[in-house]
């Protein structure tokens, strides 16, 4: 159970330059806004440089506003990455995993539950690991195909839901614990786990009484900010992959982005641009597109952060949308390029890639691409793509892993997170709840119960 967040002593107004010293930069990812720059895309399209200078003072106070509230226990999901103790309970259910011999990791989620384990699956899951079935719907013809595919001799159910009270995690996972029951019988609890509040909540009363293990979102981070507790950190440990490196990773972008000068600080040059261009040139939708399946995702889970934490404004917030490189060239790329001038780029991309060559042998007009690496196929459609925008004068930035690593994307994931707090005082925008959402659930509910 993880207690409220407390003063640490390597939280600081500035992180140390001999700290930063210490992180290789040759295993951090960058940040490149030169697509967005006036000098590249004329000033009417772009971001002069005084626009940024203009902000350097506020996101100064912004950031060090942020490191004094972290002191006194605000912003708790940052702290996240420190929290030891939640390490050796999932490290533990790995272990049980592997001594059960478990063939499949059923995980019932939705929103920031689904999404954030969506993401590491991706990344993670291969011929050597599990199989790590997301179910985040209640399309009850998907349901049906799963509840009869699944082995439920061989399977660990997962529900994760931070309130413990949302309808569609909760029908599905009843579902599936009637499954399990059926096959397990009286055992059936054991190879159970709930993810939720572990001080209030339904999920975790039913848990109590059903002798459940539970691990706990700690009740001051909200789902969406959970990626770096159980809901992030049991995916990773259950796939096989470094949790140490994943939560090193984290703790290297929160050093960076502790820096108080924006040019040195990812996030909040970040936000800023991001800031800029939805308030001063009316570029309303902010499309994350990762140059890779591996992070289709990622731009799923961006979308829902920042709708969330950011969508409470009728005049201004940014609009999110997922896209995915290099499928959505050939459907939005047209509008991208010809369209209202309403949108602007977010890619993330890889340095390194897997090798796989494109045989020799192949038709005459495509000798350009005989025995290339496909990783020089997908760059090639990155660069196309971000110079083709350059040339029609649309803004884009671009995201660099150095490889698609745990350590990388604990950076991703700690640097965006960071993003969306930045981006709340810059809009003077609460980004924790979310009122609207709250609202429709009950309206559900209130549906339904009317019905019976």
């Amino acid at each position: 159970m993880t207690s409220p967040p407390q003063k640490n002593v390597w939280l600081q107004l500035s992180a140390p330059s001999s700290t930063l010293h210490s992180i290789p930069q040759n295993n951090v990812l960058t940040l490149d806004i030169t697509g967005v720059l006036a000098k590249i895309i004329t000033p009417s399209r772009g971001i002069p440089e005084q626009e940024y200078i203009n902000l350097k003072t506020s996101m100064k106070r912004y950031t060090e506003d942020w490191l004094k509230e972290r002191q006194s226990g605000e912003h708790a999901w940052s702290m996240d990455p420190y929290d030891r103790r939640i390490l050796k309970q999932v490290q533990d259910i790995a272990s049980f995993v592997n001594a059960e011999k478990i063939r499949t990791v059923v995980w019932v989620g939705i929103g920031g539950s689904g999404l954030g384990p969506r993401v590491i699956q991706e990344f993670l899951e291969g011929p050597e690991t599990v199989e790590f079935v997301v179910l985040d719907t209640i399309d009850p013809a998907i349901l049906a195909m799963e509840m009869e595919v699944i082995d439920w001799k061989h399977t660990l159910l997962i529900v994760a839901s931070k309130s413990g009270g949302t309808l569609e995690p909760m029908s599905v996972f009843f579902l599936c614990y009637e499954k399990l029951k059926q096959t397990r019988g009286a055992k059936a609890a054991q190879y159970v786990i709930a993810v939720t509040d572990p001080h209030t909540g339904p999920l975790r009363s039913f848990a109590l009484e059903q002798g459940i293990e539970i691990l706990p979102i700690p009740t001051t981070v909200g789902g969406r900010y959970s990626i770096f507790t159980p809901i992030g950190l049991l995916p990773l440990a259950l796939l096989g992959g470094d949790v140490q490196s994943f939560l090193r990773g984290a703790k290297e972008m929160d050093t960076i982005c502790q820096q108080t000068n924006i040019d040195d600080n990812p996030a909040a040059q970040l936000a800023c641009t991001q800031f800029l261009l939805e308030s001063k040139r009316g570029y309303l939708i902010r499309v994350i597109m990762p140059y890779s399946q591996r992070l289709e995702s990622l731009g799923r889970w961006n979308q829902q952060l920042i709708a969330e934490s950011l969508g409470k404004n009728e005049l201004h917030n940014p609009i999110p949308l997922a896209a995915i490189g290099t499928q959505d060239q050939h459907s939005l790329l047209q509008q991208w390029m010809e369209g209202p001038l309403k949108c602007w780029h977010l890619f993330v991309r890889c340095a390194q890639h897997e090798h796989l060559t494109v045989p020799m042998d192949v038709e005459e007009s495509f000798q350009y691409i005989a025995g290339k690496n496909y990783g020089e196929l997908l760059d090639a459609c990155y660069k196309g793509t971000s110079q083709a925008l350059t040339e029609t004068k649309r803004p884009h930035a671009t995201i660099t892993l150095q490889k698609l690593d745990e350590q990388h994307l604990g950076q991703l994931f700690f640097l965006l997170l960071t993003e969306a707090v930045f981006l709340g005082k810059l809009y003077r925008i609460n980004p924790y709840g979310q009122p609207g959402v709250e609202a429709g659930k009950n309206m559900t509910k209130e549906i339904l119960t009317k019905k019976n």
